[in-house]
């Protein structure tokens, strides 16, 4: 806008100004409609893939094995001062069992066969055949060969005894267990746990903790898993089997005294409940910070209603335009109204008390008229002054936000998009309807004689004026030092940013356990217990993570039947680091499936398997030494499912590629994983003539995040860019100063700095979700920085010497910044109090970024601009206008 086309708005926002709120209203109504018509239902962070070997692998897997997809819920039960494995303890764990598929809307979720699968199946089970040989007569003993577990009731098809009998139920499981004593239990479970005992069907030290001692009667926890049927349509959630997570979850409480359930189901049930108990902690406390704060900045009941009433109608347009636009909400969209709650403050501030300053004729003008000034000419000198300004801002942090549209991620496009609409929003509502509802009730109070004199914030005398003033004083007298200092914290910030975590690891973003004044608070606001982070860092500290996109996987392609290979393998997984995030099992080897233990546990079961691997076996490894290729057509034959999971064999019978599923910590990055699986792949690689390619879920999270990331980063290097762009042309345009864009534009980069060191220095990690978050701080202090230099323009056009344009800037607009930053700085930061870890990095990410981008444009702004009005005099031997006119 030139300055006629500012001053032909100003002349028409104030003569029309009913027509405006009424115009401006029936389009609330039209557009608020879309929150009732709009169909955005529940819409999860996206899905996004790149072009890497991992996803190529990982496609691969996913056409050519038979791979299992239920759902799995994971029930540990511990004791850290006793013992899980005593009769007791698990003839609990079996009826559990019996009360699970006793509840329907359980029962209806388990898979059919091997539904649940533990360690007190596995010993009942043993148990139970012991007991039929010893009825028959012919009892082994059991010491070198254990049955197998049970499943969804009991059985989990692994075959029967030797005499060909069926698996036991769950009922003849927990007879089997019931007739034992103590003592027979405990002699029981030495032959089941005996290292050198061949377990028929699941391996008994799965369920096992990773710091169990082989052999050993005894364990502090133990594992049992649930497999549930995924019935959902498409790409829906599970809902039924998430549900049945949750009743699980209760029937586990009433009957251990220490036990947890560990599942997506369980995990998105404590994130609602603990994202619902933060805002009802967070809304009262934020509601009575910001309307105190307000209050101090406007000292009128007035003003601070016709702020809110702006952001009631902000708010109307974001959940009319989301739903028009049928965007789904998700946890990131939570940022979106604090966002334009932030900027409605910002840019209310500015309207009113230029306003104010008008009004009480404190704001100069080009005539040098002075004194107290009617409502009508007042609102028309305050929004001809500012609103250029606001129109300035509205692009810049527009952009800032709409830059997140690069991003791959459909929930972030959506976040851009929804941003990009409720900062268009927010300029309309107050360039126009605001300003035009305060001159309506302005001219009310004039025509019942009501005299109404509210000066703006920092202009009178006051300690608010005294620390402004202080500000711009400091800018005067010392700007290189200002400058100095400043440029050192942002430099140490930088250097601190390049060690910045930019890790992406899912238990950073389970809430974390409510603290105790959270939960003494009274009646509705105590917030409840979240255990589910603990649970998880537990879970991933001791036992192999199940569950879809929980394992890591390593496809090898190449000569797969090679002896060496299968060496290769055995190798790899028996030298497990203790360090790395690869799950170990108890003596130390890495807990994968392979085909080097699916020919062992099938060979275990199946004579003819067993006497085809060892006509092959010259070293007595239990591995073939040569002829593999028939080894695996003999294990084809014999389990063909197992088989499948692990090679891939043509339709012509040749063997193409081999798949390895590795186990790893749940509590580990995903960067870390995928460092450490690449690290296994290559062990492999080096010994055997395959290729390894590490993939999986873990993995390709990885891969995904730091493609996100790196979009991201690109994504603020354009906004940077675009804004500094614009900045350019506006100044260029409207002052022939060109320069002032890189002026207005340094304060930003350098309260980004600062920012991304104290991140740095308080371990907050630079990953995709904090990345969207430094839009913000882009975007509010571009804003902040437009402000400061137009009313500077403004004022040193109206000045003869550069003291009295900064000083009726930094009183001015300088106090407006102050009540904007306290402001909406207050209201981020209460999310502190957030009891979900991504709200409280939200909070306080965003908090510190508004408190630097003030920081910055009260201090470093005025010092830049007070070095180039001496730098120009110097060069051009007169004071500059601030346009170089």
């Amino acid at each position: 806008m030139s300055s006629d086309l500012v001053d032909r708005y100003a002349d028409m926002l104030v003569d029309h100004s009913r027509l405006v709120i009424i115009v401006l209203l029936v389009a609330t109504l039209i557009v608020g409609a879309g929150a009732a018509l709009g169909s955005a239902g529940e819409g999860g962070i996206g899905q996004f893939e790149t072009d890497s070997p991992e996803r190529a692998a990982l496609d691969e897997i996913e056409s050519t094995y038979d791979t299992d997809d239920a759902v799995v819920t994971q029930i540990v039960v511990r004791n850290e001062s006793g013992d899980v494995l005593t009769k007791a303890s698990l003839l609990d764990g079996l009826e559990l069992q019996q009360e699970m598929r006793s509840d329907a809307s359980i029962n209806g979720t388990l898979r059919n066969e091997s539904g649940v699968i533990g360690l007190e199946n596995v010993v009942a089970t043993a148990a139970y055949y012991e007991d039929r040989t010893s009825q028959q007569g012919n009892r082994t003993g059991g010491g070198n060969e254990s049955a197998g577990a049970g499943g969804d009731d009991g059985q989990d098809g692994a075959g029967g005894d030797a005499a060909g009998a069926p698996p036991p139920t769950l009922d003849q499981q927990i007879a089997a267990l019931e007739s034992r004593s103590d003592a027979e239990v405990e002699a029981l479970l030495e032959r089941v746990l005996a290292p050198d005992t061949e377990t028929r069907g699941d391996d008994p030290y799965q369920f096992l903790p990773a710091d169990y001692e082989p052999g050993a009667t005894s364990a502090d926890a133990r594992i049992t898993f649930v497999f549930q049927v995924d019935g959902s349509a498409g790409d829906a959630d599970p809902q039924a089997a998430y549900d049945a997570q949750v009743e699980i979850d209760g029937l586990v409480e009433e009957r251990f005294d220490d036990a947890f359930v560990f599942g997506q189901g369980v995990v998105d049930d404590a994130s609602t409940r603990a994202v619902g108990d933060s805002f009802t902690i967070i809304t009262p406390v934020a509601l009575v910070l910001v309307l105190g704060v307000l209050a101090i900045a406007y000292r009128d009941v007035v003003d601070v209603l016709v702020g809110v009433f702006g952001i009631a109608v902000v708010m109307a347009w974001l959940a009319g335009a989301q739903g028009w636009l049928g965007i789904p909400s998700s946890q990131l969209l939570i940022a979106v109204p604090f966002l334009l709650i932030g900027l409605s403050i910002d840019y209310s501030l500015h309207v009113v008390m230029r306003y104010r300053e008008a009004r009480e004729g404190d704001l100069d003008t080009d005539d040098g008229a002075t004194g107290r000034r009617d409502p009508t000419t007042a609102m028309r000198m305050g929004i001809a002054g500012v609103v250029l300004a606001l129109a300035a801002a509205t692009f810049s942090t527009g952009v800032g936000f709409l830059s997140n549209y690069v991003s791959p991620l459909t929930a972030i496009r959506d976040f851009a998009i929804l941003s990009g609409a409720g900062i268009l929003a927010t300029f309309v509502v107050f360039a126009a309807l605001v300003p035009a509802v305060k001159l309506e009730i302005e001219r009310l109070f004039d025509r019942f004689g009501r005299e109404r004199r509210n000066p703006a914030v920092g202009v009178t005398p006051g300690p608010i004026n005294r620390a402004l003033g202080a500000a711009g004083g400091l800018a005067r007298r010392a700007p290189i030092g200002v400058l100095v200092i400043a440029v050192l914290v942002a430099s140490a910030g930088a250097y601190g940013a390049t060690g910045i975590d930019t890790e992406f690891n899912r238990t950073d973003f389970l809430p974390e356990d409510s603290p105790d004044w959270a939960k003494s608070l009274p009646g509705p606001l105590a917030a409840g217990d979240f255990d589910v982070r603990e649970n998880a860092q537990y879970l991933g500290a001791n036992f192999r993570q199940r569950g879809e996109g929980s394992e890591a996987q390593v496809l090898l392609r190449g000569e797969i039947t090679d002896p060496e290979t299968l060496r290769a393998i055995d190798g790899a997984t028996r030298e497990g680091d203790p360090d790395d995030a690869l799950s170990d099992r108890p003596g130390g080897s890495v807990a994968a499936e392979t085909p080097v233990t699916v020919l062992r546990s099938v060979a275990a079961e199946d004579d003819s398997l067993a006497a085809a691997i060892d006509a092959r076996d010259a070293d007595g490894d239990g591995l073939p030494d040569e002829d593999v290729a028939a080894v695996y057509d003999a294990l084809f034959d014999a389990a063909p499912e197992q088989a499948s999971s692990v090679l891939y064999r043509t339709d012509g019978g040749d063997y193409e590629s081999a798949r390895l599923t590795v186990g790893v910590q749940g509590d580990a990055s995903a960067q870390t994983v995928a460092e450490d699986v690449r690290a296994f792949a290559s062990s492999i690689e080096a010994s055997a003539p395959v290729s390894a390619v590490a993939t999986g879920g873990p993995v390709v999270t990885a891969v995904l995040q730091d493609a996100l990331l790196e979009t991201l980063i690109q994504a603020l290097a354009v906004t940077l860019v675009v804004i500094g762009a614009f900045l350019l042309g506006l100044y260029w345009w409207r002052t022939g100063a060109p320069d002032l864009a890189a002026v207005t534009l340094a304060p930003v980069v350098l309260a980004l700095a600062w920012l991304l060191g104290t991140m740095a220095l308080f371990d907050v990690p630079f990953n995709s979700e904090t990345a969207v978050v430094t839009s913000l701080a882009i975007g509010l202090g571009v804003d902040y920085s437009i402000h400061f230099t137009e009313r500077f323009v403004d004022e040193r056009r109206r000045h003869d010497g550069l003291d009295g344009a900064l000083s009726a800037t930094v009183a001015g607009t300088g106090g407006a910044l102050l009540g904007s930053a306290a402001t909406t700085a207050t209201g981020f930061g209460v999310l502190a109090l957030a009891l979900a870890p991504p709200l409280q990095r939200f909070g306080i990410v965003t908090g510190l970024s508004i408190i630097y981008a003030f920081v910055a444009c009260i201090t470093v702004l005025p010092s830049l601009l007070v070095l180039r009005e001496r730098a120009i005099e110097r060069w051009t031997g007169q004071a500059s206008a601030a346009g170089g006119d």
